[in-house]
């Protein structure tokens, strides 16, 4: 299987290769890595969860678009920059303009520094987003996976599992709920002094 033969290499390999072959399941494995950075972007912004998965897929698109014409070096950080700006976008649709807090932030003079530092941060939110959920017992682990990565609808899940409705309603919910305990925990030790 192709996925399997790629899944070792690193962000700047699989852009090597797509460049060179044109092969979109390449991308297809360099996105999957970042859904769960791409649904809490949109989150982020969007507060939305139905309007944020949507995005992601929208998001994914224009990747696939752009890669085609133009080569990135820093995937991680562009893609992150993709999403924010897709959603900034939405919501200035939305509203006719931004929201004042945002409006602020973007206003303020963006220094290379603290676009690095934003940038680090939010790639220490992924890695504790990814260290969290393997922490989530099996249950909760695969229908978040299967929900929120995987895109199936409670009925898929339910399908493939042999959980009841119910219980895969229950494995999202609570398995969200013990994330964002988890992730709140991290954090709060890595700020003490």
């Amino acid at each position: 299987m192709k996925t399997d033969r790629y899944n070792h290499m690193s962000d700047a390999e699989l852009l090597e290769q797509f460049s060179s072959t044109r092969d979109n399941e390449l991308l297809g494995i360099l996105l999957q890595r970042y859904t769960l950075l791409l649904l809490g972007v949109c989150m982020k912004y969007l507060k939305n969860e139905e309007e944020a998965r949507d995005s992601v897929q929208q998001v994914f698109l224009k990747v696939i678009q752009e890669l085609q014409k133009y080569k990135v070096e820093y995937f991680k950080s562009w893609l992150y920059m993709v999403a924010k700006n897709h959603c900034l976008m939405k919501l200035r649709d939305r509203n006719g303009k931004l929201p004042k807090e945002l409006n602020e932030s973007l206003l303020a003079t963006p220094s290379e520094e603290t676009d690095l530092e934003d940038l680090l941060r939010n790639d220490r939110a992924l890695e504790l987003l990814e260290e969290s959920l393997k922490e989530l017992n099996p249950e909760q682990q695969l229908c978040i996976t299967l929900f929120y990565l995987e895109k199936k609808s409670y009925q898929d899940i339910a399908e493939q599992t042999r959980f009841t409705m119910m219980q895969v309603k229950s494995h999202i919910q609570n398995g969200k709920r013990n994330l964002r305990i988890l992730i709140e925990r991290k954090l709060k030790t890595q700020t003490r002094p």
